[in-house]
């Protein structure tokens, strides 16, 4: 079993119900696909560095999970590659 870590930035104009079903959505990707959620941490809201297509602020949310094998991630990252609400995203490898 593999442990990885993603980290995902959200719209921070999405209100509360549609922030939860896209948290929601993008980890039934990862379960849908093998990998067994192992927690979730919500950061809320926080400003950027710098500006993010036009953004200043993002929503913030850290998933820890683990998988067998590599196709959760890729899944994962080819769907918030093409979802407008995920405005970054990054996977972290942490077995290595």
């Amino acid at each position: 079993m593999t442990k990885y870590e993603i980290m995902y930035i959200l719209n921070s104009t999405l209100d509360e119900e549609s922030r939860k079903t896209t948290i929601e959505g993008l980890n039934k990707i990862l379960t849908d696909n093998g990998a067994t959620i192992e927690d979730v941490n919500e950061w809320g809201n926080r400003e950027f560095a710098y500006e993010i297509n036009k953004q200043t602020r993002g929503y913030y949310v850290v998933t820890t999970l683990t998988s067998n094998d590599a196709k959760a991630i890729n899944e994962f990252d080819r769907l918030s590659k093409i979802n407008n609400k995920v405005i970054r995203h990054m996977i972290v490898n942490l077995s290595k």
